[in-house]
């Protein structure tokens, strides 16, 4: 015999996940159980009583065997779990939206609507739908608290190297207008900000900074000219000078910033290989989404269901 039970595996204890897919399918075996889970999440935790709005009280409400939706007890009242969310008039089966949410919270790097397709079994254009939305109004949660205590700031540009015919502007430097400009704030130890601006000049720049990050703060930056004079707002402004190679000096450095700039371009040159700048912000959401749950003890999945629930 066998030392473990082969019908039932569990996660090792030695393994780094916090929700295996053995454990996505036990909880959520058909799309009757996803269903099920709505309901509790969103109107009855005991799968039974929930507030009515018609009768503005608590009410016992009963499965309408035909269609997705409770129906109260007293007034008839419905109820539909997937009114409001991401859900709504949706053909596709609700454990394939699960899964979908599955499979991106568990990826490191992103998952291509192609392989969504090829993993869910759905055609193109619903994977592409299915993954836009949940990138763009699930994992867009960067307009919470401001960044607070050390942090670091930098920018950069997305979409591939000037090529050397590229055009130079009157100062001789490479023109980057066609290149994305993609501004970063991040706590140390903490959350990240990613944010897709139109362009890198320092009403810009600072505007975000003003708006993202609390005047108590330290702030870590290069010695990029567009970021004089923060000192006069922060409590403190300290800089790198990486044109004289230098990158870390004590504590002052930009490295958590620019590895977090690393893990978003890798991701997104391995998985997506390019990306327009109508849909760059939504990608960025994703890598900070998981950035900013990187310590989370809930499992990122969900995390993801939980906020779709809402």
């Amino acid at each position: 015999m066998p030392p473990v039970n082969r019908q039932y595996p569990v996660r090792a204890a030695s393994s780094e996940s916090k929700y295996s897919v053995m454990e996505f399918v036990r909880e959520f075996p058909d799309d009757e159980s996803c269903l099920q889970w709505l309901w509790r999440t969103r109107y009855a935790e005991d799968g039974m009583r929930a507030e009515c709005p018609k009768c503005e009280r608590r009410r016992p409400f009963h499965r309408v065997s035909a269609r997705p939706a409770w129906d109260c007890d007293y007034c008839g009242h419905h109820l539909h779990p997937t009114a409001g969310t991401i859900f709504e008039k949706s053909s596709t089966s609700l454990q394939l939206w699960f899964y979908a949410m599955f499979l991106i919270s568990q990826t490191r790097c992103g998952i291509s609507a192609k392989q969504l397709e090829r993993e869910l079994g759905v055609t193109y254009k619903t994977a592409w739908r299915m993954l836009n939305l949940i990138r763009n109004q699930l994992m867009d949660d960067q307009e919470g608290e401001p960044l607070s205590g050390d942090v670091e700031v930098d920018e950069t540009y997305h979409g591939g190297k000037p090529r050397a015919k590229a055009l130079r502007d009157r100062t001789g430097n490479l023109d980057k207008t066609k290149r994305a400009v993609v501004f970063g704030m991040v706590e140390r130890g903490g959350r990240v900000r990613a944010t897709h601006l139109p362009n890198a000049g320092g009403v810009t720049i600072k505007r975000q900074i003003g708006e993202h990050i609390l005047p108590e703060s330290m702030i870590f930056t290069d010695e990029w000219p567009t970021y004089r004079g923060l000192d006069k707002t922060y409590i403190g402004h300290r800089r790198i000078r990486h044109k004289d190679r230098v990158y870390v000096q004590g504590d002052v450095h930009t490295q958590t910033i620019e590895g977090f700039f690393g893990l978003m371009k890798n991701g997104i040159r391995g998985t997506y290989h390019a990306v327009s700048h109508k849909w760059l912000q939504g990608y960025l959401n994703e890598y900070a989404w998981r950035y900013n749950r990187r310590y989370d003890p809930q499992s990122m999945f969900h995390s993801l269901a939980l906020r779709a629930a809402l």
